[in-house]
């Protein structure tokens, strides 16, 4: 984080523009996992500044605070949890999907079943 500067007052030509060092993009944040998380909410229950924990995870203070919340709420569980969405519907509807289509299979090439004799 340094800056150097080079600036003439009655106008800087080519050679003499300013010229500032630039900070490095931040690092993409990485996904914590619950048992980052439940350490996290550990340290907060046990008197640790909720600043400091979240400096030291690259989270935001809201974060923790949210996961102390839901931990208290429910435990170490509700940190592993995410929102249910369409995608779960899907999900649920393909499962039986395909366990009615065992099931069929299953009839079908069974010997014993009185159809198939």
């Amino acid at each position: 984080m340094t800056e150097q500067k080079k600036v003439d007052c009655e106008g800087a030509g080519a050679s003499e523009t300013s010229h500032i060092a630039a900070d490095p993009a931040p690092a993409r944040r990485r996904r914590l996992t619950a048992a980052r998380k439940q350490e996290a909410v550990l340290r907060v229950l046990r008197g640790e500044d909720v600043e400091l924990i979240a400096r030291s995870l690259e989270a935001t203070a809201a974060d923790v605070s949210s996961w102390r919340d839901a931990f208290l709420e429910g435990g170490a569980s509700n940190l592993k949890q995410r929102p249910r969405d369409a995608r779960d519907e899907e999900i649920d509807r393909l499962r039986a999907k395909v366990g009615e289509i065992t099931m069929d299979n299953e009839l079908l090439y069974d010997p014993h079943f009185p159809s198939n004799r």
